[in-house]
């Protein structure tokens, strides 16, 4: 997978000591996933690397890594904003549409989901994004379309929370405590990185 950036020389993690030590403590800990999960098992991790690596269109492993571990994380905690009446609770409609997807790719094909060519893995995503994925037997329980907008929402929240993306689309950081003092529209405070109008491989 190709990545562009129009900021190809930035990297938000030189603005580091700009910011607080909390801040710091904990951006600097999105670049250094564990790896180690406390609701996640092994297969589901694996799935959802794939799943999320397609969304994104990126399959860097740090950033995939922590796009995983914020999975974990979440499902843990389970805090939820809103949820739609009759829809199961997050941690169950992630790990329930987990093991349907698993449990039809093994029907279907005798493979996990990340074992199948790239093709085939979009193609059950947009079945499953447009509620008619097959064998029906194994979606039964789980809403499809509720679970892709889930995975789609919390793949988003964790992609764009990694400092890498930051540089990627010139993102220079938390405003805490150094502030941003140019607030109108084009204008850029010293530290923001100009854009580069040349396309460049990230």
């Amino acid at each position: 997978m190709k990545r562009t950036s129009r900021y190809p020389f930035f990297d938000v993690m030189n603005e580091q000591m700009t910011w607080d030590n909390h801040t710091r403590a904990i951006i600097n800990s999105r670049t250094h996933p564990k790896g180690e999960h406390a609701f996640l098992t092994t297969v589901e991790a694996e799935m959802l690397r794939s799943w999320c690596s397609l969304l994104m269109d990126d399959a860097r492993p740090e950033v995939m890594q922590h796009v995983i571990d914020h999975f974990d994380q979440t499902l843990v905690s389970s805090q939820e904003s809103q949820r739609k009446y009759g829809e199961p609770p997050l941690p169950q409609l992630i790990r329930d549409g987990l093991h349907a997807l698993d449990q039809a790719c093994q029907s279907m094909f005798t493979e996990h989901f990340f074992h199948l060519e790239t093709p085939r893995q979009l193609q059950i995503m947009t079945e499953i994004s447009e509620g008619q994925a097959a064998p029906a037997e194994y979606w039964k329980s789980v809403p499809q379309t509720a679970f892709f907008l889930k995975m789609l929402s919390t793949t988003i929240d964790a992609y764009y929370s990694h400092p890498k993306i930051w540089s990627d689309i010139g993102y220079a950081g938390p405003a805490y405590p150094r502030g941003y003092i140019r607030m109108d529209l084009g204008q850029l405070d010293p530290w923001e990185p100009k854009e580069d109008t040349k396309k460049n491989e990230a």
